[in-house]
């Protein structure tokens, strides 16, 4: 578990060179959230979407270039009806009221997962957004819906092996490289960083071949009470540590004492 040091001796500059590229979020708790104050579930996830509203305008002000946020695993395609009609209802309403800032700021949305679960109506909201921000090139706001990390290698190795049987891919050839074209976040760079709320320690099926050699960060807020000073505080934290990639301490210092590698 990682501590929160006060906000205001951990605040971060824009465009540090040291920033994490790609920041990953499991944004949880919002259940817990609203059951302490003796609210329907509902009214956290809404609150939630405040939390996302300033992560995503903190990220793109500090120059995150790519932030992929964990809104709606497949599995939660087993929680009662009503909770998930509100949570599609809720993403439908943000989709559609953000999109003038998304172009404003020059974001660009991205939608992984297996899309063909979720609505029509709801897919045609996202792809009307997904088509007006495309050629933006600020940041890439990437939101993880109907997701499952095994489900999307699963699809990606089905992809592949149609590709080997047409002769288009041989397979004494396979790359990580060429696989990572398969997947849903073909062209993502790898998350430098993962902020998961709540306190629970684990990745919950969440971009498991993509966080190889993530830095995870875990605070015990729960996701609606997530401010930009938390956020800070996850980056310091980030920047603060020593990326080894399976190199030793000594060789990190001989590429500058950068914690990226380069």
């Amino acid at each position: 578990m990682n501590p929160s040091p006060p906000a205001d001796n951990m605040l971060v500059q824009p465009n540090d060179p040291n920033l994490p590229v790609h920041i990953a979020v499991i944004m949880d708790g919002n259940g817990r959230w609203a059951k302490n104050r003796n609210y329907n579930r509902i009214e956290g996830h809404r609150k939630g979407i405040d939390a996302v509203r300033e992560t995503v305008k903190e990220c793109r002000r500090l120059g995150i270039r790519f932030i992929t946020l964990y809104a709606f695993s497949i599995e939660n395609w087993n929680r009662p009806a009503e909770e998930v009609a509100a949570l599609m209802g809720i993403l439908k309403d943000y989709i559609g009221k953000e999109l003038p800032d998304l172009i404003k700021n020059g974001i660009k949305l991205r939608v992984i997962g297996n899309t063909d679960m979720i609505s029509p109506d709801i897919m045609q909201e996202i792809s009307i957004a997904i088509e007006k921000t495309r050629d933006l090139k600020d940041m890439e706001l990437i939101i993880a819906l109907s997701y499952s990390s095994r489900d999307e290698i699963l699809r990606a190795i089905s992809k592949l092996t149609e590709d080997v049987l047409k002769g288009a891919l041989d397979p004494q050839k396979l790359s990580e490289s060429a696989f990572n074209s398969y997947l849903d976040t073909k062209g993502i760079p790898d998350p430098d960083l993962l902020i998961r709320t709540s306190g629970e320690m684990r990745i919950s099926n969440f971009l498991l071949w993509q966080m190889a050699y993530t830095e995870i960060y875990v605070t015990k807020k729960l996701w609606p009470d997530f401010s930009k000073e938390e956020l800070h505080i996850a980056i310091q934290d980030y920047i603060g540590r020593e990326r080894r990639f399976g190199l030793t301490g000594d060789q990190i210092k001989d590429n500058n004492g950068s914690n990226k590698i380069t």
